[in-house]
């Protein structure tokens, strides 16, 4: 049984580029270098391992002190960067020095369960609770390990928050140009984006050389919203079939490629190496680029550090025709507990504190770490008033209307293993670079997606057969 354990583990943890929606960078904490991960053994100690930078650490230093004046509970935090998170998180499961309270992905949650190494927090949060967060950060962390279906059945994990990835426009520089700011509840179609896009392309110091540019797109974390608003997809609804050969996902992932290789509206590959489009944005060079709630922080520094060139604000995300649906991808970290905690209940009141409790969610948005995880908040008091007080953007009702209304998945989230949207991406710069059109791209794909699909229902068929 151990094996069978580790080796869910290890396929669970293998190739994942899904992303959660938090912020990534490094950060410091309470935590030696090679700290001890494994749980608290006396009645009132807990330990709680998570990802995250600066505003993180300040936020959830605040929350714990609450939560141990609350409780008289001791909790060390352990901090990690995000790029290293999964893998340190691998090794204290495989070491047997599971933290108390961890973060987890909605992605990894199938194979950690049949593993054994996440507890069922199903009767440690009242109903009434649940239905006051997100549908999205609930249902992310349910799972029937006996039918293996996903987003039904017991809760192992809560959410540490609903990551709404927004599109946002450059105020200062659409003042500068004289242009009109897009409408914050009709969504632009792909000839108005281009349209505006070439009006802010420009070379504003006259020397011959374009510096400030339209937009600047990853295509691995930004074309989502452009297939999902041409109506298109990766995966069939069943999640059983890949859709990328589709002519309406080939237009619009060729469209999207064209915004660089015939609008000609994004610096070119040699200007983003010299310097890359998150660091143009923030310099006042780029018009749209996508804003999140995991930026606001870095976003309003810099803003007030170069007010003359960088300001900015949320629409929806371009549509391929008018009337069309905007959509965007949602994403989710979880805290979830482990099921061999010796403190089970304290890790599970911890983790329904850092969730679900009104206060800890005030330091969490008071700090610009999250939206809200409630919803009764989110829409009251916090988006008439302490959203505004503490620097949110004018728009930031587009953050809960991704939340709550036209949010999706990131392909891949609820497939077991995500290796056939990993190998996606593999070669995409073929089509970004000109070098194959996506007609042909997707063509080449879609045999190679689908044998890795299939794959992966076979494995979580395994799985299910061994937990």
């Amino acid at each position: 049984m151990r094996r069978m354990k580790a080796a869910a583990i290890a396929t669970t943890m293998a190739g994942a580029l899904t992303l959660a929606a938090c912020s990534g960078g490094s950060s410091g904490g309470s935590a030696s270098e090679d700290p001890d991960t494994s749980g608290g053994d006396a009645p009132n100690e807990l330990t709680f391992m998570f990802r995250g930078g600066e505003y993180d650490k300040i936020a959830y230093q605040q929350a714990i002190d609450n939560f141990e004046a609350e409780t008289g509970a001791s909790v060390t935090m352990i901090i990690t960067d995000a790029d290293q998170y999964a893998t340190k998180l691998q090794a204290a499961i495989a070491g047997n020095k599971v933290p108390d309270v961890f973060y987890i992905e909605p992605g990894r949650m199938q194979g950690y369960v049949y593993a054994g190494v996440l507890a069922d927090l199903t009767d440690y949060v009242a109903q009434d609770v649940l239905d006051d967060i997100w549908d999205f950060g609930v249902e992310a962390y349910r799972f029937d390990k006996e039918t293996g279906e996903t987003r039904t059945g017991p809760l192992y994990g809560l959410p540490k928050d609903v990551g709404p990835f927004g599109f946002g426009y450059n105020t200062v520089m659409f003042e500068a140009m004289g242009l009109e700011a897009p409408d914050k509840d009709v969504p632009l179609t792909f000839d108005e984006f281009v349209a505006l896009a070439k009006e802010l392309t420009a070379d504003t110091d006259g020397d011959g050389e374009l510096d400030q540019w339209g937009t600047g797109l990853n295509v691995q974390w930004n074309s989502q919203a452009f297939v999902w608003g041409a109506g298109a997809d990766w995966i069939s609804d069943d999640q059983k079939t890949i859709t990328v050969d589709d002519a309406t996902f080939a237009d619009a992932l060729q469209w999207f490629a064209d915004l660089s290789i015939v609008e000609g509206v994004t610096p070119s590959v040699e200007q983003a190496q010299t310097l890359d489009t998150y660091q143009r944005w923030m310099a006042g060079e780029i018009g749209f680029f996508p804003v999140a709630p995991w930026d606001i922080a870095t976003y309003n520094a810099v803003a007030a550090d170069n007010p003359d060139k960088f300001g900015y604000d949320v629409i929806p995300y371009p549509v391929a025709n008018a009337g069309d649906d905007t959509a965007t991808w949602l994403g989710s970290l979880g805290i979830a507990v482990s099921e061999n905690s010796a403190n089970k209940e304290l890790a599970a009141q911890l983790a329904t504190y850092l969730s679900t409790d009104l206060e800890a969610q005030k330091i969490l948005a008071e700090n610009k770490v999250q939206i809200p995880n409630l919803k009764s908040y989110a829409f009251g008091d916090w988006i008439e008033t302490d959203a505004p007080a503490a620097g949110w953007p004018a728009n930031t009702e587009e953050f809960l209307q991704i939340a709550d209304d036209y949010g999706r998945a990131l392909p891949g989230t609820f497939t077991y293993e995500p290796g056939w949207y990993d190998e996606f991406w593999v070669g995409i710069e073929q089509v970004t670079d000109g070098q194959m059109t996506a007609a042909d791209y997707v063509a080449q794909k879609q045999g190679s997606m689908q044998q890795l699909l299939d794959l992966a229902w076979t494995n979580a068929d395994q799985a299910k057969a061994q937990g």
